[in-house]
């Protein structure tokens, strides 16, 4: 056992989750800034930023998208690998690492082809307009070409943090972040590219990360090398990750399909307007989603580590924190919200008009989030036991079994039209907080915790 590995199994659980954790938290808000930054630039573009941030809002289904497959990969093939290097196996485990990166490229090339080729009935079916499809497919564009940056530089971070490298972790974040918010109004103000701009300060900042993840798993610092001979497919390796991964997969690519059919819902019972606001509200839901899932992946390698060693004691302590912490931050955020919704609006954009539309709607959509605590601390808890089957129902109920049919039916049946839409997540939200804090509570006791 080396030192960093003696550290998951021996130090205090409360000291060495924060430890691991707040880098991770941070990683996550400069993350939620990298995600965030884009369109409270492009929303501000004179004459047509409304236009232009609509036009942004229906790309990001197929941004969730790249990012989801980066997930399945990268949060499949590291809990794996944290669950091995529990055991002692190491060989494993850096297989797991080389197995997950073939994935990646090889996910990389599929998607900017396919997305390519498709790229603008795909824009026309997730809500663009013939006002704001110039816009969504001139991003989209330039953004695809940077898919292999954003699948290594997302899938692998997570092998560093598995590791217990949460700094390094947080670093790969910041160095893009940092670097696309200076570039984002050096491209679109003072070179006048608009949302090209935006996209391409973007690519340049994930190359950026991509290479410095790169240069780390190769190095010397790095209990898990990236070696070529471990890059070759191994099908029970493959199969493996991608039966753990395919929950945060669906997490993610189910957010894809809920914009599609939100956007779609906006311009078909409202308007762009309407459109933009909703490009707004899911940005502002990252709020209290980045934070908390960074905490649960920090969390993460204590709980794999020390259940693949049979610590039991520490898992159970690891989640307990995890838990109370999770719910503290999902209650602050969404009250902040519910008594300051203009303030949260008004970072997007200037337009009073929008403003004033959002701030009931936000209101509503955010109901739900304050329980959103619970369903992290549970849900992530179940992927890093390995518990593949639960995680995946799991991240399927909240988005496909219930939301998705709640966002297709109540406009329609009610005759609420948009705030069909919006009352449909508060909803989805508390039944499905209260369906897996339930399984979570008659599953941990099969498993002895």
């Amino acid at each position: 056992m080396n030192k960093d590995n003696e550290v998951l199994a021996t130090e205090p659980v409360v000291r060495l989750l924060f430890k691991l954790a707040i880098p991770t938290v941070i990683a996550q808000l400069v993350n939620l800034l990298y995600n965030m930054v884009d369109r409270v630039y492009v929303g501000r573009i004179p004459e047509v930023g409304t236009e232009a941030l609509a036009g942004l809002g229906v790309t990001f289904p197929i941004v969730m998208l790249v990012a989801a497959f980066a997930g399945l990969a990268g949060m499949g093939g590291s809990s794996r690998a944290a669950i091995a290097m529990g055991k002692g196996d190491h060989e494993k485990a850096e297989k797991y690492m080389g197995n997950a990166t073939t994935l990646l490229l090889i996910f990389s090339i599929v998607l900017t082809v396919v997305f390519q080729l498709t790229k603008n009935p795909i824009l026309l079916m997730f809500g663009a307009s013939e006002q704001t499809l110039p816009y969504a497919s001139s991003y989209l564009t330039i953004y695809l070409i940077g898919t292999i940056f954003v699948q290594m530089a997302l899938g692998l971070n997570t092998f560093i943090t598995n590791q217990g490298f949460a700094k390094t972790s947080m670093t790969t974040v910041c160095i893009g972040a940092v670097l696309n918010i200076i570039l984002d109004p050096i491209f679109i103000f003072g070179l006048g590219l608009g949302v090209q701009g935006a996209a391409l300060a973007t690519i340049i900042s994930q190359a950026v990360s991509a290479v410095w993840v790169l240069r780390f798993l190769t190095g010397k610092k790095t209990h898990l090398k990236l070696r070529l001979k471990n890059m070759l497919p191994d099908i029970r390796i493959i199969g493996s990750i991608l039966a753990l991964g395919v929950s945060p997969f669906i997490m993610q690519s189910t957010e894809s399909l809920i914009q599609l059919i939100f956007n779609t819902g906006m311009k078909n019972y409202g308007n762009d307007m309407y459109v933009a606001v909703m490009s707004i509200l899911f940005s502002i839901m990252q709020v209290v989603w980045l934070p908390m899932q960074g905490f649960a992946q920090g969390a993460q390698p204590i709980i794999s580590y020390n259940y693949g060693a049979g610590n039991l004691e520490r898992v159970k302590k690891c989640f307990r924190t995890l838990f109370v912490t999770c719910m503290a931050f999902s209650l602050g955020i969404v009250l902040l919200v519910e008594l300051f919704p203009g303030m949260f609006m008004g970072i997007f954009s200037d337009n009073q008009e929008l403003i004033q539309l959002g701030m009931p709607a936000l209101r509503v959509f955010m109901a739900g989030m304050c329980l959103m605590g619970a369903q992290t601390a549970c849900q992530q808890t179940f992927l890093a036991l390995g518990e593949s089957l639960v995680s995946m129902f799991l991240a399927l109920l909240r988005k496909v079994i219930l939301l998705m049919p709640l966002a297709l039916l109540l406009p329609f049946v009610t005759g609420w039209g948009v705030w069909g839409l919006f009352i449909a997540e508060p909803i989805s939200d508390v039944i499905a907080v209260s369906t897996t804090v339930v399984m979570f509570a008659v599953r941990s006791r099969k498993l002895g915790l």
